[in-house]
């Protein structure tokens, strides 16, 4: 009787200790998941910005050299 009981005790420590390595992994899996959105999404605005700076750039009046000095 006491080896079932001890047999019961460490298939339940082996199945803890599995359920933290995958709550672990999901963890680690989310936090990498977030931070590639974020580049991306920051990318995406970069990507418009730039754009953005572009157009205005290209909207300003040519003037000439002599003006800006």
């Amino acid at each position: 009787m006491r080896n079932v009981e001890r047999l019961t005790s460490v298939k339940s420590e082996l199945l803890d200790i599995f359920m933290s390595m995958e709550v672990a992994e999901h963890e680690q899996r989310t936090r990498t998941a977030a931070q590639r959105n974020l580049r991306a999404r920051r990318g995406i605005e970069l990507h418009e910005e730039f754009k953005r700076l572009s157009q205005d750039i290209a909207d300003l009046p040519e003037d000439d050299d002599d003006e800006m000095h």
